[in-house]
């Protein structure tokens, strides 16, 4: 007979859990998904107030019936600061889990790109992640335990004109989990990637502003819709969890089914 706990699986309750870019959009969801399931999780983000309000937030949250909340605490730190990140690796101590929501986009075709705007996207969806783990996954696979998931995005596969560089540097971070995955894997450690379709965030902006184009995605997945920011927090806590303790080097795909049905024609039949 097995000797697993199902009605555990979820609960992070005693993990230590970093959630990096947490001052607002999925990052702060996820902040608040994983406090509720009893993480006490370390809300990171250059931007010392938005941090702060995410952990005001996941703190004020109502728990289950009968479980216990965890704890959210709020640090500064700017991913792209070597020294930063260095630092933080050792004050903040050995973690269960680390979870890295950084990211950016210039939506411009590649003739339009600069040379700095190239180096802007690829530093925080790429160079960031890889300087995260190069700090964070030597401790925690020391340990013999533990889960890193980055969110990378159906851009990763699906691209469309204006996406190039963003779509490059999120395939990159996706093959540099893969490999992460299968250095540490021995040791016990996980490294998975969340995928999201088109969710409303700060990100989208540009998007969200331009009505054609808003309803254009729309219309582009099964669903037809877009995702709100919380529907990306339980594949979050899902990764970080027991539930998935053989899940490795994989990427989560939550997009409302874009990529299934993309480019479909439904005819009269």
């Amino acid at each position: 007979m097995s000797a697993v706990r199902y009605g555990q699986l979820f609960r992070l309750d005693g993990r230590r859990v970093a959630v990096v870019g947490g001052a607002g959009g999925i990052g702060r969801e996820a902040v608040r998904a994983l406090v509720a399931q009893g993480a006490e999780v370390l809300v990171a983000d250059r931007h010392a107030e938005g941090a702060a309000e995410t952990a005001r937030l996941a703190n004020a949250d109502e728990a289950a019936p009968g479980a216990m909340p965890g704890t959210a605490r709020a640090v500064t730190l700017d991913v792209l600061d070597e020294s930063a990140v260095t630092a933080a690796a050792a004050d903040w101590g050995t973690l269960d889990g680390l979870v890295v929501t950084v990211g950016v986009n210039v939506r411009k075709r590649i003739s339009d790109y600069s040379m700095e705007e190239f180096d802007r996207v690829v530093a925080l969806n790429l160079r960031a992640h890889f300087g995260l783990v190069r700090a964070f996954a030597p401790a925690m696979a020391e340990r013999g335990r533990g889960s890193v998931v980055s969110l990378a995005s159906m851009r990763a596969f699906q691209v469309e004109p204006g996406q190039g560089v963003y779509a490059a540097s999120k395939a990159g971070l996706v093959q540099l989990l893969r490999t992460a995955a299968a250095e540490w894997g021995p040791s016990g450690l996980r490294f998975n990637a969340v995928a999201p379709g088109v969710v409303r965030t700060p990100l989208t902006d540009q998007i969200a502003a331009d009505p054609a184009w808003y309803d254009a995605y729309a219309q582009a997945s099964a669903l037809k819709r877009w995702a709100r920011a919380d529907e990306i927090a339980g594949a979050v806590v899902y990764l970080v969890s027991d539930a998935s303790t053989f899940v490795t080097g994989s990427v989560l795909t939550v997009d409302g089914g874009w990529t299934a049905v993309d480019g479909r024609y439904d005819p009269s039949v």
